[in-house]
């Protein structure tokens, strides 16, 4: 079935209610239920369980839209990024795949990824990258001072940010000088802070 709710973000975690029953998670793609697993109503939800104490959101589509401020030569512009996310499972214990597609309306146009990547980040820079010239998406993933663990990272939510290091980051030339460093926080790829600042090419860790 269809179900309309909102998805609250506090920076760190999202929450959202489908039926009754309250979802958490640190990405979009780990909401589990905050009700007691013997709850009946989550009977009526696809779920992967993880082991006998965990369980998560799967097998389903989530979708909504979110502003993303855009910068142009003559100011900063309010664009709507609109978000598709979707998780298959072919047997409810997992998700087999996960593919996440944006599209930005701004600037009198819209501008969509190609969902290949199923990652966030890759996801804004495709949609960066075919913006008018002098148009700048201002979000942690096209910021100067964000990154990656050298360990992975999840779908949505795992970047590092080296504002409190800027110049030692920007300086890192290889792994070993990366995790020297620490990160001043985690957040979102597309939080925004006033210290943005536009990424350079080959500069940091991820380049």
């Amino acid at each position: 079935g269809e179900e309309a709710t909102v998805i609250y973000n506090d920076g760190k975690t999202l929450q959202m209610t489908l039926r009754g029953v309250t979802f958490t998670g640190d990405s979009l793609n780990d909401f589990e239920p905050t009700v007691p697993l013997a709850d009946p109503r989550l009977a009526e939800f696809p779920l992967h369980r993880w082991n006998e104490n965990v369980v998560e959101l799967c097998a389903c589509v989530i979708e909504f839209e979110m502003p993303l401020p855009v910068q142009t030569p003559t100011g900063i512009v309010q664009g709507r990024l609109s978000v598709r996310l979707e998780m298959e499972s072919h047997d409810g214990r997992g998700p087999d795949w996960t593919v996440v597609v944006l599209a930005l309306d701004v600037l009198g146009g819209t501008y969509r990824s190609s969902g290949e990547s199923g990652g966030f980040e890759d996801e804004i820079i495709e949609l960066q990258q075919q913006l008018p010239e002098g148009a700048l998406i201002r979000a942690c993933a096209t910021c100067a001072f964000s990154d990656y663990s050298v360990y992975g990272h999840g779908m949505f939510g795992d970047m590092f940010c080296f504002q409190d290091q800027r110049q030692e980051y920007l300086a890192v030339r290889s792994k070993r000088d990366y995790m020297r460093l620490g990160c001043t926080e985690v957040v979102q790829e597309t939080y925004l802070c006033p210290e943005f600042a536009r990424r350079q090419p080959g500069t940091g860790y991820r380049g």
